[in-house]
């Protein structure tokens, strides 16, 4: 069918951000008394919002982080974008080739993805159409934010079709009721995540962007 929305997520989609964050996450969290790999931290949390793990890791602690966590977090993670933080290979092709209108669903706050997009110069491309997990009540893997960013694009949701990295960003997806593809091609994809992706109902998965246009054709 022809889709008439192609909507995205932003990190390890757009940009080639994940392997930085979940670094700085685990960093963070264990300065906060709360030990932890980047690798636990890729395999627990990738695609959901901080909000939702900082609340998941509260209850387990059974105390809340001191006040300075979050500045900390967002400050460390913002200085480690502005030194190495790249573009996915090859996305700016597969934009210009892509003829249907495009938008952001990610689990990210808006100064994050503000921040990613300025920073590999993506973000003409979205602006204004960028649409956070904070903007509804439950994050990734519930459908909400994908049916928000449907809504105010004034698309069905069975006329989107949706470019994820994570589990829960397909899971999202499949509940909202649009099709979606798996996208391997960032620098925190392990071996298997292809089969992982295709499981929770990607309907392809690929790892090349420059393939993307032709998929969705």
């Amino acid at each position: 069918m022809t889709y008439d929305l192609v909507i995205f997520d932003c990190d390890g989609v757009l940009v080639d951000s994940e392997v930085i964050s979940c670094r700085v996450h685990a960093e963070t969290l264990t300065r906060h008394g709360y030990p932890i790999t980047t690798e636990q931290v890729a395999e627990r949390f990738l695609g959901r919002s901080g909000r939702e793990a900082r609340r998941e890791i509260e209850a387990e602690l059974g105390r809340a982080f001191a006040d300075e966590f979050e500045a900390q977090l967002v400050a460390d993670l913002l200085r480690s974008f502005a030194d190495s933080l790249e573009p996915i290979p090859f996305i700016n092709d597969a934009l210009d080739a892509i003829a249907q209108p495009v938008c952001v669903a990610s689990s990210g706050t808006p100064e994050r993805i503000s921040f990613a997009l300025n920073r590999t110069g993506l973000y003409q491309r979205f602006a204004p159409n960028l649409f956070s997990a904070e903007q509804v009540a439950n994050g990734k893997p519930a459908p909400d934010l994908f049916l928000h960013a449907a809504r105010q694009m004034g698309v069905a949701p069975g006329r989107c079709v949706v470019v994820e990295d994570s589990v829960p960003g397909i899971l999202g997806a499949t509940a909202a009721g649009m099709a979606v593809l798996g996208f391997v091609g960032g620098s925190h994809c392990v071996p298997g995540m292809d089969a992982r992706l295709s499981a929770a109902g990607a309907a392809q998965v690929f790892a090349d962007m420059r393939q993307l246009p032709e998929i969705i054709r």
